[in-house]
């Protein structure tokens, strides 16, 4: 195993500084510099609307004002690396999750309106279509509302929604194996959250590559199993898990950062990405134990 060299951590902090997003170095000074939480929320709320959720650009493939339930799913996890989620943002959160949700209890990942905005090519297409529940991102906000044992109608129905969607699962696909992985990691049924990895382990590794010696922007099992302690990590051997952690070493960009695996549809948009899976990625080698001693380790878990 190898560490990951004090010159390569101070090129991340460089690249952040000089092309991350001021939400991002804020972040990135939090998890990896002992830099203080609040500056990290106020430009978080900077992201917010006035119905409770989160756009303009947060999620940063969908550039318009209006909130979306794609986006509060990072807003999210933004507040949960800064430790218990506040009830009032949790309260708003799920007010506007309420107001676009489906009956069967879940919410789109774009709701109609993002046909009207600047959105990647995609996510025009998705909003296009007649908005529906799906787990993603539905099983991934419930699993976040679950990790901070944040109780509430929105929670519970879309909780019904998740076991229903799961149990019938036949095939995913990377980002939605994402969701579900998280969601799994914290409903409180654990038996049946179990017992559901052991049937899908098979379905997810079949959409993740986990030969680092095949290149690409691809998913890969440190996108499933972000944490040692994550309960999808035992779908992977440790030669996969250190074989990866290698390769995340090994595609450090000359600049310092890391490249994103998502659609290059904007310079901006693929700057922001990059200062993301930056932080992403240094997150990771933090939480196997790849970092050179001495970095304050903000990472708690999955």
């Amino acid at each position: 195993m190898t560490t990951v060299k004090a010159d390569a951590l101070h090129a991340a902090e460089h690249f952040m500084s000089r092309s991350a997003r001021l939400l991002d170095r804020h972040r990135f000074a939090y998890l990896f510099t002992g830099g203080p939480a609040e500056p990290v929320r106020t430009v978080l709320d900077g992201y917010r609307n006035i119905d409770g959720g989160y756009g303009n650009g947060l999620y940063p493939d969908l550039r318009g004002h209006g909130s979306q339930p794609l986006t509060v799913k990072y807003a999210l996890r933004h507040l949960d690396e800064l430790g218990p989620i506040h009830d009032d943002d949790a309260t708003a959160i799920t007010a506007y999750l309420t107001s676009v949700s489906h009956p069967n209890g879940g919410v789109p990942p774009v709701t109609p309106a993002a046909r009207h905005t600047e959105a990647s090519p995609h996510w025009r297409t998705v909003a296009a279509q007649h908005p529906h529940g799906a787990l993603r991102p539905t099983a991934a906000i419930a699993g976040l509302l679950h990790k901070h044992h944040t109780p509430g109608p929105w929670r519970d129905r879309a909780t019904a929604f998740c076991w229903t969607r799961i149990d019938a699962l036949h095939w995913t696909d990377p980002d939605e194996a994402q969701a579900v992985c998280t969601f799994l990691e914290h409903a409180p049924n654990r038996a049946r959250a179990e017992a559901a990895l052991d049937r899908l382990t098979p379905m997810i590794r079949a959409v993740i590559e986990t030969d680092p010696q095949r290149p690409g922007t691809v998913r890969r099992p440190l996108d499933i199993a972000p944490h040692p302690r994550s309960l999808a990590r035992r779908m992977f051997t440790d030669a996969e898990i250190d074989g990866n952690l290698d390769l995340l070493e090994t595609t450090q960009l000359p600049d310092g950062g890391w490249d994103t695996a998502r659609e290059h549809w904007t310079e901006l948009a693929t700057r922001e990405w990059r200062g993301m899976a930056t932080i992403r990625r240094r997150l990771t080698h933090q939480a196997y134990g790849r970092l050179t001693p001495g970095a304050p380790d903000r990472n708690t878990g999955p």
